[in-house]
């Protein structure tokens, strides 16, 4: 009492620690305590330390290599381009149907080319039927900002889809959703699963894990069902366009129509003078 009266309280000392396994390292040690293994050269500081000093070099190391992009669009920007693909007689015709009609509200009698609709306030979107032909695949694995591949459950992979993957490796590799058809051709509900569970981690394999996969079970007059391609036509409106800079360093036209605009008095074998209609890219 009078010392906390008088002044400061005196500290209490240290205790060495006389027993345990700390004081029986520093026994045989003979006195001399190291702090570290001198053949181990670690860091100084813990594990967590470590990690922050290690990501820290490699961000700015990554930083100096990736030249930073920008988006060359313009405030209203071009039609989101959706190419479906799959080899013939998966449904893309069917599905390219069924999203116009949740989109437009309205049949597509016929297709004559690429379909754009307006999917939102400041969206739009160009859904492009792939050709079986080589020149096709070439041309819209540069353009397209979505892919969606198109398998039939029934026979599983073929070899169109895998060349189509290879082409769009080479050129960027834009996002890919995997669209199954024709589930309603099985009735065992265990096989079903089977098939769905190979075929998605097929899919993985060649895309990459986690790659979003959608399942069409039949067709509800002439169309897919009305759930399954909302879900589809959700996913599509929230993608958001991947920047390529192959893409931003060459812009493109993207022709969705064309007019002949040569003289009717001219004979059939003259040169004819077409209009392409389209939008810029890049």
């Amino acid at each position: 009492r009078a010392m906390e009266a008088g002044g400061d309280k005196a500290k209490k000392g240290h205790k060495k620690r006389v027993s345990g396994q700390k004081a029986k390292k520093k026994q045989d040690k003979d006195g001399k305590v190291e702090r570290h293994n001198p053949k181990a050269h670690t860091f100084s500081g813990g594990k967590r330390s470590v990690e922050r000093r290690v990501r820290y070099t490699l961000e700015k190391k990554s930083k100096r290599e990736h030249v930073r992009k920008f988006d060359k669009n313009p405030d209203v920007p071009p039609p989101f381009v959706v190419v479906v693909q799959g080899p013939p007689g998966v449904g893309k015709t069917t599905l390219i149907h069924s999203l116009v009609k949740h989109y437009a509200r309205q049949r597509l009698l016929q297709m004559r080319g690429p379909v754009t609709l307006v999917s939102g306030r400041q969206r739009r979107v160009t859904i492009v039927e792939c050709p079986q032909d080589m020149a096709s695949m070439l041309d819209l694995a540069k353009i397209a900002d979505l892919v969606l591949i198109m398998i039939d459950a029934s026979f599983g992979f073929e070899l169109e889809t895998f060349e189509f993957i290879n082409i769009m490796q080479v050129h960027g590799f834009p996002r890919i959703i995997g669209v199954l058809t024709h589930l309603d051709g099985f009735h065992d509900n265990k096989q079903l699963r089977k098939v769905k569970k190979t075929l998605k981690h097929r899919f993985w394999t060649e895309v990459f894990d986690g790659a979003k996969m959608f399942h069409f079970s039949g067709l509800q007059y002439g169309r897919y069902h009305r759930l399954e391609v909302g879900n589809l036509a959700r996913f599509i409106a929230v993608q958001k366009c991947p920047l390529l800079s192959w893409r931003q360093s060459h812009p493109y036209v993207l022709g969705l129509r064309w007019e002949d605009h040569t003289d009717p008095t001219l004979p059939p074998s003259h040169p004819r003078r077409l209009d392409v209609y389209g939008y810029v890219y890049g």
